[in-house]
């Protein structure tokens, strides 16, 4: 994807409203600039006024869709995406099954679409103080969106102890997959790298390298 294209992915079971559609291609245009001046000049040194004026908004747009400049690196639209793919699946399916059938497709159009955004995405977090920070909390609040997704199709408690413990060592496995990708250069197949990471936790972990 050129620095120019802005595109949302078709993503499985993500059918979004033209007023919402209309946001995430503002969000995305607001993200593109603020990418490319991160690249140019380094994220410390970029100032949300001059991403404000890149993307060609006010500052005071940018903070209606970004309440931070870290948020603008730690949010996106996929979240919802997971939801739904937890909501449609077959019942009867484990949680680890479900997610490593699902997220794998939905993966695959997003790096089809924004392999470069995300490459760039992580490759901030990987390097930036103030976003590793804040991942863990974002991480949690997939982690909190799997557990209630999940539980709200089977029935189950979100407190429940082991749906819990299934949710957080999948989102722990998944971000370990992305973070290594990113550490890598973002040149391995990030597909193939959460596919592993899931496997391990469907297979259990093998005793002897």
């Amino acid at each position: 994807m050129t620095a120019k294209e802005s595109s949302i992915p078709d993503l499985p079971g993500s059918p979004v409203g033209l007023r919402e559609r209309k946001k995430i291609k503002t969000r995305q245009a607001i993200r593109r600039e603020a990418y490319r001046l991160f690249r140019e000049h380094g994220y410390d040194a970029t100032t949300v006024d001059q991403i404000a004026e890149a993307a060609e908004i006010s500052p005071s747009t940018f903070f209606r869709y970004f309440p931070t400049k870290e948020d603008l690196v730690l949010t996106d639209e996929y979240d919802p995406v997971l939801v739904e793919i937890l909501r449609t699946a077959p019942q009867g399916t484990s949680l680890v099954r479900v997610v490593r059938t699902g997220v794998l497709d939905a993966l695959r159009e997003i790096l089809r679409v924004d392999g470069e955004e995300l490459a760039t995405r992580m490759t901030l977090v990987l390097n930036v103080p103030a976003l590793r920070r804040r991942t863990y909390e974002q991480q949690m609040q997939t982690w909190v969106l799997i557990t209630e997704a999940f539980a709200a199709r089977t029935g189950r408690s979100a407190n429940d102890m082991e749906l819990r413990v299934a949710a957080a060592s999948i989102n722990a496995a998944m971000g370990e997959a992305i973070m290594g990708w990113a550490r890598n250069g973002c040149t391995e197949d990030l597909v193939e790298l959460v596919d592993q990471a899931l496997a391990l936790l469907e297979t259990g972990l093998r005793d002897g390298p």
